[in-house]
């Protein structure tokens, strides 16, 4: 049952380096996930008005691109200063609207402080190339310059860190760029674009637009808009690439995952389960590098499930603003229960269910669900097959390496996988062998560090640009090569032969 105990806050866009309510007449609720109360409202922007943001961004994109290198790396690095001074009160912002413990809030904008970092670089990242005397008295070299407006839509699990993914390459790149950000927790992306305006970056630079599907097809159908950056779900996703392409416009779209962590029989069993539980659980399951299928190898399945079910009852479960608990609610009631409908299932296609974290009991309305663990899940099963994308482990047993191997390089994603073993060759075969984006070998959750790419293969890729770090740089810039001359009028002549090097 959904309450609203005070009246909810009305939250606005950011247009103009200013907050500035919306006219459509539309909005969203914007719960608590720890209590299911409404605590704010979110308007939900319209075509007009999309098309009134992408208007003010290409005039604010005419003058920021012009701004030096140098310049744009000092608003960078003030903001930098800013989050990491504010990074508690945003930690505060994003445990309220999307449930996760204050902990792991304060993990994601840490994470995304590196990509900051990544950014202050800017002057040197866009350094090109020269070639002296490519021909007799001719040069040739290659510059980097910005798209203009550019744009992000960011899914509700990472409200802080997904946005600074994006905008800080394509800001620190010379381009204006709209957010468009999960309208279920929005207040992330104001508070981020506040602390742009206090370092010193133009008005009408960044836009925060929130909306639903209106927005986002008028988004992908501006010809104003010359690039888009997704990440979300597998079907929508191939969605916003393809609409997004058939427009014109360059996309990446990062999709959805089924990530598998392979035990070898050698493995350390008490550091796997370690692993295991924390990648499977925390952020209650709602990542897209969170492990989700524990592929044990051999003799090791007994003894590994024994280690990861003797763990999970010391997950401490509940609000995220209550100091030590480890995992908070789900995103919505809806969520929750699409969740635990795969866990209700489980039996009845064969698996077992050891853990069922239905029972919770935690009072209140809250979205809650407490850890489970379903063993000898197999490919065809919906526990196995489906991204649950909730705090549900599955446990599948296989003989060989081969068949992991199988298993990992027949899903339809690739966005992640590890390997947990003591064998330096079976590890490094592995990180050559498998089919996915991002390998952690004794690490369950590889994301890159920022001046990596993060990015997978598959069906949780559409676009071949991987997202922040060197190719985040490709991705928000295109390149020119100028080839010049400056020879003694005197020696000119007519030539309608083809160009050589001579």
């Amino acid at each position: 049952m959904t309450t609203l105990t005070e009246p909810a806050t009305l939250l606005h866009h950011w247009l103009n380096g200013q907050p500035t309510p919306g006219r459509s007449g539309r909005s969203a609720p914007v719960y608590n996930p720890a209590t299911g109360q409404v605590q704010a409202q979110v308007p939900l922007a319209s075509a007009a008005e999309v098309d009134a943001a992408v208007q003010a961004a290409r005039e604010a994109a005419r003058t920021w691109r012009l701004v030096p290198l140098g310049r744009r790396a000092e608003i960078m690095f003030r903001f930098r200063a800013q989050l990491d001074a504010r990074r508690d009160e945003l930690a505060r912002i994003v445990t309220r609207e999307h449930g996760k413990v204050h902990s792991d809030a304060l993990g994601e904008i840490a994470r995304g402080l590196e990509n900051v970092d990544y950014a202050c670089g800017i002057p040197n990242l866009l350094k090109g190339g020269y070639s002296e005397g490519a021909s007799t008295g001719v040069d040739v070299y290659s510059i980097q310059q910005p798209l203009g407006v550019v744009a992000g839509i960011t899914p509700f699990n990472f409200p802080a860190m997904v946005p600074l993914w994006m905008m800080c390459n394509a800001l620190a790149c010379g381009n204006a760029f709209i957010l468009k950000p999960s309208e279920k927790d929005p207040s992330a992306s104001l508070f981020l674009a506040g602390l742009l305006k206090e370092a010193g970056l133009p008005d009408g630079v960044l836009t925060v637009l929130h909306g639903d599907k209106e927005a986002v097809d008028a988004l992908l159908a501006h010809p104003g808009v010359a690039a888009i950056s997704f990440v979300g779900s597998t079907p929508v996703a191939r969605s916003i690439y393809e609409a997004g392409t058939k427009n014109g416009k360059r996309v990446q779209a990062l999709g959805g995952a089924k990530n598998h962590m392979i035990v070898l029989p050698d493995a350390d069993i008490g550091m796997a389960a370690d692993a295991a539980v924390s990648a499977g659980y925390g952020s209650a399951g709602e990542r897209c590098m969170a492990i989700s299928v524990v592929v044990a190898v051999g003799g090791v399945g007994d003894r590994l499930v024994e280690a990861i079910q003797a763990r999970i009852p010391a997950v401490k479960v509940g609000p995220g603003d209550v100091a030590g608990n480890e995992m908070g609610p789900l995103i919505s009631g809806e969520h929750r229960d699409r969740v635990a409908g795969y866990v209700a299932g489980a039996e009845a296609e064969g698996a077992t269910l050891l853990v069922d974290g239905r029972d919770h009991g935690i009072e209140g309305d809250g979205y809650f669900l407490k850890p489970s663990l379903i063993d000898h899940a197999a490919p065809g099963m919906k526990c196995y097959d489906d991204e649950i994308f909730g705090p549900v482990l599955s446990v599948t047993r296989v003989d060989t390496y081969e068949e992991a191997l199988r298993l990992v390089n027949d899903n339809e994603y690739g966005n992640g996988t590890a390997i947990f073993t003591r064998d330096g060759g079976a590890a490094r075969q592995f990180q050559f062998d498998c089919e996915v984006g991002m390998v952690g070998i004794n690490v369950p959750i590889p994301v890159p560090v920022a001046y990596y790419s993060f990015g997978g293969w598959k069906a949780s890729l559409f676009g071949d640009t991987h997202m922040y770090g060197p190719e985040g740089i490709k991705f928000y810039t295109r390149s020119k090569v100028v080839t010049s001359r400056w020879p003694d009028p005197a020696t000119s002549t007519v030539n309608l032969g083809f160009p050589t090097n001579g």
